[in-house]
């Protein structure tokens, strides 16, 4: 199940920011062309948009592994890039949350035909750039000097965070009228200007947007509608059911009590707690259509994010954690047909039944307590996650280094060694593939 060629983490930025690029043209020659105007299309103010970079960054990591397998290839690169699609959008929604705008592209999960047809024809043009543009890329990125490329990958990627930092500022004021009188009490003239040309630039770009009013915005809810701390919530209490669920399902059919918690402390399911976030995202516009939609959806969205996740799991670590080669149906090892179905029901469960009322469990916390308990979870867990990372990394070197290096690995031996990593995670199996995707 290794993967062959995968690319470092110097690639990938490469590619984030090439493929974004294109993205934005594409959409930029497409306005000019059906409405005679040019509009600087995108959340950024940069000429990118990313949710075509992150989607082929994401075909580039997994279609090698389908090894050539056009079909699943395109179903996966459907998949994909409705996911990536959905979830930007999402995401621009909970950082945009005092402004509303309707989303003008048909989508892979809006229920409809023409929805489907038009995901079909964007993944066949993925599909078709991934198969002859991209090779070409690659060759013509050898021939430019390796320092000059990097040189100006790194200065691109600080421009990046730059605009994404003034973009959301300017997104989080509000309505214009606010920002207006906002302006005449800032006295740096680059600011007021940049932040001017940004609300500008989003008003064309998307014309249908206005701001929306405290009470709609949820200013006196905790958590209302789709944003952060709901997501954040969700996360948390599917992580921690998740690996229940998973634990006495072990029990059941094993006779054994056998860890499936994703990190070295507290019984968290990530790849359940992702999930839960990856179905609310997508599946929200199904959420009243009939259970066979909601059941399809979540069919093929299970099945790549979970065969997604073991691409992760291997590439960055070296391990895995599943393997259902012995099962019919599988693809790859990674996932199969029959967890697929089971993916579709949760999928009917979880958007039907659970979701709305964890949702509005949680619009019940207190503001003050709610932000405070929010905060504290996202410290914990990502301080949580980052060491988890670190000792999976040293565990899978220790065979080929042994000794400590430095501070952090003397200390990672003394209190995750092998002994404690089998324990925590009896199924995991160390594989070939040392870590692939390396930083240079």
């Amino acid at each position: 199940m290794s993967v062959i060629g995968v690319p470092t983490y110097f690639d990938l930025a490469l590619y984030l920011l090439v493929y974004s690029l294109i993205g934005w043209l594409v959409e930029v020659t497409y306005y000019i062309v059906t409405k005679r105007q040019f509009l600087n299309r995108g959340f950024m103010s940069m000429p990118l948009i990313l949710s075509y970079g992150v989607t082929f960054d994401l075909l580039i990591v997994a279609l090698p592994t389908l090894r050539g397998n056009h079909v699943l290839c395109l179903i996966g690169t459907m998949v994909i890039a409705a996911v990536v699609d959905s979830v930007f959008d999402g995401v621009t929604r909970i950082i945009g949350s005092k402004m509303r705008w309707e989303p003008e592209r048909n989508r892979l999960f809006s229920g409809n035909g023409r929805g489907f047809a038009a995901s079909a024809a964007i993944a066949a043009a993925y599909y078709l750039v991934y198969l002859v543009v991209h090779p070409v890329l690659m060759g013509l990125a050898l021939l430019i000097p390796r320092l000059i490329l990097k040189a100006a990958v790194i200065a691109s990627l600080i421009l990046l965070a730059l605009d994404l930092i003034s973009v959301v500022y300017v997104v989080r004021t509000g309505e214009r009228s606010r920002f207006e009188d906002r302006q005449r009490t800032v006295r740096d003239r680059l600011v007021q200007n940049l932040s001017d040309r940004i609300w500008k630039r989003l008003q064309k770009a998307y014309p249908g947007i206005e701001s929306v009013t405290e009470e709609e915005a949820g200013a006196y809810t905790f958590a209302k509608g789709i944003c952060w701390d709901k997501l954040i919530w969700v996360f948390l209490a599917s992580a921690l059911v998740g690996d229940l669920i998973e634990m006495g399902y072990c029990r059941l059919t094993g006779g054994t009590w056998m860890s499936r918690s994703s990190v070295l402390y507290g019984p968290f399911s990530i790849v359940w707690g992702m999930g839960a976030v990856v179905l609310t995202l997508t599946l929200q516009r199904l959420a009243q259509k009939d259970d066979r939609y909601v059941f399809l959806a979540g069919f093929v969205i299970g099945g790549v994010y979970e065969y997604m996740c073991s691409v992760f799991t291997e590439l960055v670590f070296g391990t895995v954690f599943w393997d259902y080669s012995h099962m019919p149906l599988n693809i790859g090892g990674r996932t199969n047909v029959l967890y697929c179905f089971f993916w579709g029901i949760l999928s009917v469960v979880w958007i039907k039944i659970i979701y709305p009322r964890m949702s509005f469990a949680i619009e019940k916390l207190p503001v003050l307590a709610g932000k405070l308990m929010t905060w504290a979870i996202v410290l914990i867990m990502v301080c949580n996650g980052l060491l988890t990372g670190a000792a999976m990394l040293r565990y899978h070197s220790r065979a080929s280094r042994p000794e400590a290096a430095n501070v952090l690995d003397a200390f990672l031996d003394e209190h995750y060694d092998d002994a404690f990593m089998e324990k925590r995670w009896p199924n995991m199996v160390v594989t070939d593939l040392s870590r692939s995707i390396q930083q240079e």
